[in-house]
Parts: C-alpha cells; structure tokens; sequence
C-alpha cells in the first residue's frame, strides 16, 4: 500500500492535484499496487471524480453535524467522494482523545482511518484506540530525504512490536523521508504493509517515474 500526502503544495494543487491523482491510479492499475493520495479538501471532490483509486482527506474534526464554522466534518468529506482520511499527522496533531472521536466517527461513516504517530509509544496508544492504519512518522525526517527504514530502523521494528501485542489486525505503514524504491522496500523488509509519502512523489521531477518505481520495489 502507498499513500500520498499532497499536503498544500502548489505542485498538487487545483487541476495539478487531478494531474498527480491520474499519475497515481496509471501506476496503481500497471502495478496491481494499492495507491492511495490525499489532497486538500477543495480538490477532493475532483480529484474523486476523476479517478477510481481510493482518495484520502488530510484530517477531519471531531465533530458531528451541527453548528461548527470552520471545522471539518467527515459526513462532508465522504460526500465529496473521499473513503477515509488521515489523522493526527505530525503537521496536524491532535489529543488522543480526539483522535478517538475521529476514529469513533470514522467507524460509523463507514471510512478508514489512518493515524500517524510519532513513535512506538504513541503507536501503541493509538493501536489501542483500532484504527485502521497506523503510519510511523517520526517528525524530524519529514521532508528531510532521510527514510525512517535507514535512519531509525529500531523505530519501526519498535513500534511493530508494540502494536501487535495490542492490536494483530492494524495496517502499519512507514513515512518520513521516503524517497527511493530501495526506501520503500527497505520498510516493508521491516515488517510493515507500505508506506505513506509526500514530497518525494509530489515533488519530484517526474511523479510517475519516482511512484512507478515505489510501486515496483513492493515486489521486490
């Protein structure tokens, strides 16, 4: 499983965000390789449309129906075509209670819930809670180039040791610094089930070619 964060940037932006989606599900449908992306909110509904590879808010608020100007309701972004959403990215974090909310309302909508955490600590709170996806991400590789699989290989056999003692039935995924196949195949060596990317793929020179060959090092 791969997916990808378009974060707010330009490169994945608007008619560039159904760009890069397109991008993705061509890779995903040559591959056999789940491909996943997540823009932002105004484009979702786009980018839902014009692809059928599963499409990904960056957070909702725990929230129901109701008077909250400003905030993110799940029933919204499930209308406008997303399946899940992200929660409690490093950029986007959250208390752990309301990161159970989210889930909660996650499991009621009928959506999927991928949490990011910092650690095997949090990780292992947050398994607790049943959440769909766990992805790894410790913070200070973000952006960096730097895989977490090279870097802090412990970080990930941790935290797969510590959420399978609470929770067999989670996805756990690898992020921060993936930016190479090897990267990508170095995590699922590891013990995890894919990885959750964004500037390596959303920046790059040639997205295609760079998710092409992630997609590609999962059969290695």
């Amino acid at each position: 499983m791969i997916i990808v964060n378009f974060k707010t940037y330009l490169e994945a932006t608007g008619r560039k965000a159904v760009d890069l989606a397109k991008k993705a599900e061509k890779v995903s449908h040559e591959t056999k390789v789940s491909v996943g992306v997540a823009p932002q909110f105004a484009d979702i509904a786009a980018v839902a449309e014009a692809v059928a590879i599963p499409v990904l808010a960056q957070h909702v608020d725990p929230i129901k129906p109701g008077g909250y100007t400003g905030h993110v309701l799940a029933e919204s972004v499930k209308e406008a075509g997303a399946v899940g959403t992200l929660i409690n990215h490093s950029e986007r974090q959250l208390k752990l209670s309301d990161i159970d909310q989210i889930i909660n309302i996650m499991h009621e909508n009928g959506l999927t819930s991928v949490v990011c955490a910092n650690n095997p600590r949090i990780s292992a709170a947050v398994a607790t809670l049943k959440p769909d996806i766990i992805a790894i991400e410790p913070p200070e590789l973000i952006g960096t180039g730097i895989p977490v699989s090279k870097a802090q290989p412990e970080v990930i056999t941790g935290t797969i040791d510590l959420v399978r003692k609470i929770n067999s039935d989670v996805i756990i995924l690898c992020g921060a610094g993936i930016s190479h196949g090897e990267d990508v195949a170095a995590a699922l060596k590891l013990g995890t089930q894919g990885v959750l990317v964004a500037s390596g793929i959303v920046k790059a020179k040639d997205p295609y070619a760079v998710l092409r060959e992630f997609a590609d090092a999962t059969k290695q």
